[in-house]
């Protein structure tokens, strides 16, 4: 399973930078977890967007999702046989029903009470505490690689199970260890806190500031993470799972 880091950013693209948007290859296939601004382009660097096999959506904010009806024109122009598949949550009825355009894409429900087969890879989802509905999402293949993706959420315990031994975490790391309270993302003592409660193989902190130093971001989480191997997003940044 092999991971590749198109857009990191939270909120808003930045010095040519997207926001969330994740290339998972395994067992031949294409699939894109979130599509945020800038992700469609950064995509066309490593493959054609229409030899995409699915898309996968965490949840429905602009920045996980700003490029899918770019991409829904792409299909369209390339007059595929047969529609995208992109998976999303049904909480919000007007979005997901955008997720299809005929002769273009189709969206498909998931849900969080049972997993979700796509192609040989295992989904599950879980619920997060966010403004609106967002799913983290655990990815197993069948060698028992997992990929554990917190979307976007605040701290609450029913992470660490869902993250438990994953191979690779990639956490929601917006805020620095200072800002505390009520907030919709991690800040770095939770998502290294997390990744060590889950005794996780690795830790990739994403969702990142545009104001605050990288560097900065990954000393605080790596504190709080003890002995669990720590390392930011970047653009083209690939993990072997």
């Amino acid at each position: 399973m092999l991971v590749t880091v198109l857009g990191f950013y939270g909120g808003y693209p930045y010095k040519g930078i997207g926001t969330s948007g994740y290339l998972l290859q395994d067992d031949g296939k294409n699939l894109l977890i979130d599509c945020g601004s800038g992700v469609l382009n950064a995509l066309a660097s490593y493959m054609q967007p229409t030899d995409l096999d699915e898309v996968v959506l965490s949840h429905y904010h602009h920045d996980h999702t700003a490029d899918v009806g770019v991409l829904q024109y792409n299909w369209l122009a390339a007059k595929k046989e047969s529609p995208l598949p992109i998976y999303g949550h049904t909480q919000d009825f007007v979005n997901f029903a955008q997720l299809t355009v005929e002769n273009a894409t189709k969206g498909i429900a998931y849900n969080d009470y049972e997993p979700t087969m796509i192609g040989n890879l295992k989904f599950e989802f879980l619920k997060t505490v966010h403004p609106v509905p967002a799913y983290a999402i655990r990815v197993t293949n069948q060698e028992g690689k997992v990929l554990v993706y917190t979307a976007d959420t605040t701290y609450f315990d029913g992470l660490v199970d869902f993250a438990k031994d994953c191979d690779l975490l990639i956490a929601d790391t917006n805020f620095p260890e200072d800002v505390t309270g009520r907030k919709a993302h991690l800040n770095t003592k939770e998502a290294g806190t997390l990744a060590k409660k889950a005794n996780v193989k690795r830790l990739m902190i994403s969702h990142l500031p545009q104001t605050v130093d990288v560097e900065t971001m990954l000393k605080q989480s790596q504190k709080y993470a003890s002995d669990v191997p720590v390392i930011h997003a970047f653009k083209g940044l690939e993990v072997e799972l």
